[in-house]
């Protein structure tokens, strides 16, 4: 276990190094850049602006500086909002992503693991189509095309749920459905089919010939054996869902790290493009790490190696 942890953290440095690399240069040499503005700005100013900024420096210079910063845990300064550090940004937005998506996670596991389940038990009965009919449209249809279906009817109809803003429990409700929603319809999906591969096995006809129930068998017995799959798409998913979904947050006016990844982009916020990208990252390849360790708590045949 400890020599498999420190090749991934020896990967996960590696694998960040790449992403960092690969992202500061596709930046530098797109088109435009974060002092392109409609108003051209004055020569000196411009001049006072690039040194600060370290961009009057030759490119090698530009790179070693920001990925020492990088390394020493400093993200620098944001282009665009230059009185706060990208550290700074990202503490204030992770917080409301990562509440938004924990929710919006206990969406899609529990709508997701009660529909897998009765579907798998009530195969082939009007109550499994319904299910997977309704999960294979979560899939089809994105968030924001179910944010704006979920808004008419329950924002400006019938007035039970705030179309906008942040702050109260009210204002999470209904963009982490929203945001959980595909994700719960592949978890259906997944447990079903899960479940239905497990049902089969030898120990499951065991475990009722013992006289366990079928509430025990299945929730004990079956569902464990069942959630293998279900571990290999959360892992992306889990990352996926606490960084913040940008559409989502976009729509609903939500103060996340969406918000300030999508501004990033399109004003060309080197830094805090820079420290987004990192972010999402680190997310990714930690929440993968722990579904390989999970792997060996759903089946004690999986070895770590």
């Amino acid at each position: 276990m400890i020599s498999f942890l420190i090749r991934r953290l020896v990967w996960m440095a590696i694998t960040l190094w790449v992403v960092f690399t690969l992202s500061w240069l596709l930046m530098r040499f797109v088109p435009g850049g974060p002092l392109d503005t409609e108003r051209q700005l004055e020569p000196h100013v411009r001049a006072n602006i690039e040194a600060k900024y370290r961009l009057d420096q030759p490119l090698w210079k530009q790179y070693t500086y920001h990925l020492g910063l990088t390394l020493s845990g400093d993200l620098g300064l944001s282009f665009r909002m230059g009185d706060f550090s990208v550290n700074e940004i990202i503490a204030q937005g992770f917080p409301v992503s990562a509440s938004l998506g924990i929710l919006a996670l206990t969406f899609a596991l529990t709508l997701g693991l009660t529909a897998g389940i009765i579907s798998a038990i009530r195969r082939q009965t009007v109550i499994d189509v319904s299910l997977m009919s309704v999960a294979t449209i979560g899939i089809a249809l994105p968030n924001f095309v179910i944010a704006g279906i979920a808004i008419i009817p329950l924002c400006f109809m019938l007035r039970v749920l705030p179309p906008a803003g942040w702050g109260e429990l009210s204002n999470v409700v209904l963009p982490a459905f929203c945001l959980g929603a595909p994700y719960a319809a592949y978890v259906a999906r997944l447990v079903r089919t899960g479940m239905l591969d497990v049902l089969n096995q030898d120990y499951i006809r065991t475990a009722y010939a013992k006289g366990l129930s079928s509430r025990e068998v299945i929730i004990k017995h079956a569902l464990k054996g069942a959630m293998l799959p279900v571990a290999s798409f959360l892992g992306p998913a889990i990352a996926g869902i606490l960084t913040g979904s940008l559409i989502v947050e976009q729509i609903f006016a939500i103060p996340g790290l969406g918000v300030h990844f999508v501004k990033a982009a399109i004003l060309r916020d080197y830094t805090m493009a820079m420290g987004m990208v990192l972010v999402y990252t680190t997310l990714l390849y930690t929440m993968n790490l722990i579904v390989d360790i999970s792997y060996c708590f759903f089946d004690p045949r999986v070895k770590l190696e």
